[in-house]
């Protein structure tokens, strides 16, 4: 089985994996920062939260328009693209008085950018490690995501508090000018892996859709990554579960270790795992991130509710699984604008289970809504399992059909 040592001895995946922390460290800085910026010139929680959305809003469009770039063009130029325009960007917010509305629309051009490159990334991955390493690299990406999120949340606090807005804006465009740089001198030239010529857009997407919907492998790996949009609002319900529970804020952030720590165990376990024994266990994990979630509806007290969130999350570490056959399963070739697919199909199912979640808990009590949506959930991710059991059986029975004749 593959090791850390193995991966840290590859001079490309460090520079990736270098790149990644910084620019995933850096937005975080620009989340507390621009979040802190708007609420000191407007004094309106309104508009602080509309802010915060709009980081993640442009995923949605992102996905399936620009993830085609990372198909057309060098990936590795792609990347270094696309932090050199995010770097610049992030300069000129930094640029005091700036009116919010051009702030706004700054803010969704860095996010726009963030597509073709987080697609560029994923596809090229497979490339520098095709071998069984990739998985073990897969989560060490996943878990250094949530490790330097955490970290980047609250050094931004501390440099929001001592430097002011701007600066931080500024250290957020340094990180990416230092993702480029990495990407630039570190990373291998590799040829456009598409078609030579450019291909016109409408081609990319409607070839993206149609190898992913025509492939039923491929839809049931969406679908079992979709799952996500039914326990995951648990955890975006932390502050009035916490409540609830009668615990204190201290409690809002054990909520999101927990959860984050058990992805982190459950995605490491199963990429160790051999390849076929972990996607045997897939479909059940998928199920299993939501059952665990049932026994909420007891209300139980803190102690045993951190043991079921973290349960939760350690099964969905199945995840991991679904996100490295899928980026396999997918020819290079369009391998980028399939990627950016599936990602904007798992936002939409995530922003709809949470805010289903968020209404009904105006109504009930908070570990109520999470047992009842974590119920259609298990429902959910049955179908999912029973798509992907079919569809492997499938693809099995195939060679022997074809043998036969």
């Amino acid at each position: 089985m593959p090791g850390y040592r193995g991966l840290a001895r590859d001079r490309e995946f460090r520079a990736l994996f270098g790149a990644h922390v910084v620019s995933v460290a850096g937005d975080q800085f620009a989340r507390v920062a621009l979040t802190v910026h708007v609420y000191d010139r407007t004094a309106s929680a309104g508009l602080t939260a509309l802010t915060y959305a709009l980081t993640f809003l442009p995923d949605l469009l992102g996905g399936p328009l620009l993830s085609g770039l990372a198909d057309r063009f060098a990936r590795k130029k792609v990347m270094v693209a696309a932090d050199l325009v995010r770097a610049a960007l992030l300069v000129l917010m930094a640029v005091p008085g700036l009116p919010l509305w051009a702030l706004a629309a700054l803010l969704v051009t860095v996010q726009l950018a963030g597509a073709p490159h987080g697609a560029a990334r994923a596809a090229l991955l497979p490339n520098i490690l095709p071998d069984e390493r990739y998985p073990l690299a897969q989560a060490v990406l996943n878990t250094v995501t949530q490790a330097a999120q955490v970290a980047g949340f609250l050094g931004g606090g501390v440099l929001v508090a001592s430097l002011g807005p701007g600066p931080v804006l500024l250290a957020d465009g340094v990180t990416f000018a230092v993702s480029a740089l990495l990407v630039g001198v570190f990373l291998l030239d590799r040829p456009p892996p598409g078609h030579p010529h450019v291909r016109a857009w409408p081609a990319d997407l409607l070839g993206g859709a149609r190898l992913v919907w025509g492939d039923r492998r491929l839809r049931a790996l969406v679908a079992l990554a979709c799952v996500s949009g039914f326990y995951i609002p648990a955890e975006a319900l932390a502050a009035p579960l916490a409540s609830q529970l009668g615990a204190g804020p201290a409690a809002v952030g054990a909520i999101f270790g927990v959860v984050s720590a058990g992805t982190a165990l459950g995605m490491v376990v199963l990429a160790r795992m051999p390849a076929g024994r972990g996607l045997r266990w897939m479909p059940l994990l998928s199920v299993a991130s939501c059952a665990l979630l049932l026994p909420m509806a007891l209300s139980p007290g803190l102690a045993w509710t951190l043991v079921l969130l973290g349960l939760s999350g350690a099964a969905s570490g199945y995840q991991l699984l679904a996100n490295a056959t899928f980026v396999r399963s997918v020819p290079d070739a369009t391998r980028g604008q399939a990627f950016g697919l599936a990602v904007t199909a798992l936002r939409v199912s995530q922003g709809l289970g949470i805010a289903a979640a968020g209404a009904a808990a105006h109504w009930w009590r908070t570990p109520h809504v999470i047992a009842v949506i974590a119920g259609v959930g298990v429902l959910a991710a049955a179908g999912a399992a029973w798509e992907w059991t079919q569809a492997v059986g499938q693809a099995e029975r195939s060679p022997r059909t074809e043998t036969s004749r």
